[in-house]
C-alpha cells in the first residue's frame, strides 16, 4: 500500500489544512534523511506539532514534501553536519596511520596500515576498500572493537 519513502495521495485532512492533490509524501525516516536529522527528531516534531504530517488509515505518519522545504529554505538553520565515522569513536579504540599495502582476492581485500612502527592489517569486504580508495599513501584509521578491526580512511 505504502511505498518505502515517498507516496503520493490525493487528499487528507491535517490539523489546519488540506494537502493538494498528489503532493508528494514521505515518510518519517525519509523526511529524517532529507532533512539530515535523526528519525527520533522527526517522530517528535511529528509529536509536539513542529512538523505537520498526515496520519494514515493506519496511524502511520506521512509528510508532505511542502512541509520538508519550509525547513529546507535559505534562510532556516542547516542541518547539523554529520560526525565522521572516525571522529565518533573512542581515541582509546582507533588508530590512525598510512595505508602500505592493500591485496584484493575475490570477495576480500587485506588492508595493511603502517602506524609509527608497528603495523596492523585487516581483512575487509573488497567493495569495502573499493568504496574508502585505499591504496598505499591514504591516510586511515583502525578501529577496534573487542576482536574485530575496522578500516576508515582518514
Amino acid at each position: 500500500m505504502f511505498e518505502s519513502h515517498k507516496t503520493a495521495y490525493s487528499i487528507f485532512r491535517m490539523k489546519s489544512y488540506i494537502v493538494a492533490p498528489m503532493t508528494e509524501l514521505y515518510t518519517p525516516r525519509a523526511a529524517a534523511e532529507r532533512l539530515g536529522i535523526s528519525y527520533p527528531t522527526i517522530k517528535q516534531w511529528l509529536y509536539r506539532g513542529k512538523l505537520r504530517g498526515v496520519k494514515t488509515p493506519g496511524g502511520h505518519y506521512r509528510i508532505p514534501e511542502r512541509e520538508l522545504n519550509l525547513l529546507l529554505k535559505a534562510d532556516a538553520p542547516r542541518a547539523p553536519k554529520k560526525k565522521s565515522l572516525s571522529a565518533s569513536v573512542s581515541g582509546r579504540n582507533q588508530l590512525q596511520g598510512t595505508v602500505s599495502e592493500v591485496r584484493f582476492n575475490g570477495l576480500l581485500a587485506q588492508v595493511k596500515l603502517a602506524i609509527g612502527s608497528q603495523s596492523v592489517t585487516a581483512i575487509i569486504t573488497a567493495d569495502a576498500a573499493r568504496e574508502l580508495q585505499l591504496k598505499p599513501g591514504v591516510r586511515a584509521a583502525a578501529l577496534i572493537k573487542s576482536t574485530e578491526v575496522m578500516v576508515v580512511r582518514v
